[in-house]
């Protein structure tokens, strides 16, 4: 396990190398590269990254995963992993999800339009995301993310991709009012607001993110106010990784 370390830190670093030289200034000597070599880099750090994650997460089967190196504060820890917290992530909880499911359902009755048609919304939204004005900032920063929506309007995705977006708001929202598989609704949603933020549309997309990875940290105990309080035990939480058990230290005289 010694060895994976060493190589999942150098993985990490070459990572976060790439990472800072597409984040260069234009006018800096060792400018950030563009092109197709920025795109390039940029699968490459991703690729990268998600490497250095799948490393870790096998990491957690090893039994020192389990011991605190440190020590964060009670207050911290009372709110993510006490079930009685539970009743200050529940107005939090509600908020996001009548938030999700408003909107959700608004797309899916015709009340803003196109959205099950065919498409033709989320189209005309891709469109003016990609769009790269004259003068100004264009509304997406990020030259690997106006290449993801293009390949979607130039292989008209948008029919498939909006009954995604819809049915996706209204499954993320009923699962948060719910409180049933909490952390994964939250995360589904954040996914959605990071989304939306790549592609230039604020709103109230900063807020929803914000308490949604509130939720997602306290996955435990966010729902229990709701069904996670028998579904999470009925389930067994499968992800958790069996550790080795330490025998306690016997008395010394």
């Amino acid at each position: 396990m010694s060895s994976l370390r060493s190589i999942v830190t150098w993985i990490a670093l070459v990572a976060a190398l790439i990472l800072v030289w597409l984040q260069l200034p234009e006018d800096w000597p060792l400018s950030r590269p563009e092109g197709e070599l920025n795109t390039i880099l940029t699968w490459v750090f991703w690729i990268l990254s998600i490497v250095v994650v799948l490393i870790l997460f096998t990491d957690r089967r090893d039994p020192e995963a389990t011991e605190v190196e440190v020590e964060g504060p009670a207050f911290a820890r009372y709110l993510f992993s006490n079930s009685r917290a539970g009743l200050f992530w529940l107005p939090i909880r509600l908020f996001l999800g009548f938030s999700w499911l408003t909107s959700g359902l608004g797309k899916a009755l015709g009340e803003e339009g196109g959205w099950l048609d065919g498409g033709s919304s989320l189209l005309a939204y891709w469109e003016r995301a990609v769009t790269i004005p004259e003068e100004g900032r264009p509304p997406i920063s990020y030259d690997w993310y106006r290449d993801f929506l293009t390949f979607l309007i130039d292989g008209n995705h948008e029919g498939w991709f909006s009954y995604f977006v819809v049915f996706g708001e209204i499954l993320v929202g009923i699962g948060l009012i719910v409180g049933a598989l909490t952390g994964i609704a939250a995360f589904f949603g954040a996914l959605m607001n990071m989304s939306f933020l790549l592609a230039g549309s604020a709103s109230t997309n900063p807020v929803l993110f914000t308490a949604a990875i509130g939720l997602i940290l306290a996955w435990r105990v966010a729902g229990y106010y709701g069904v996670d309080r028998w579904l999470l035990p009925m389930l067994g939480t499968p992800w958790r990784a069996p550790v080795a058990e330490r025998r306690p230290m016997s008395d010394t005289a």
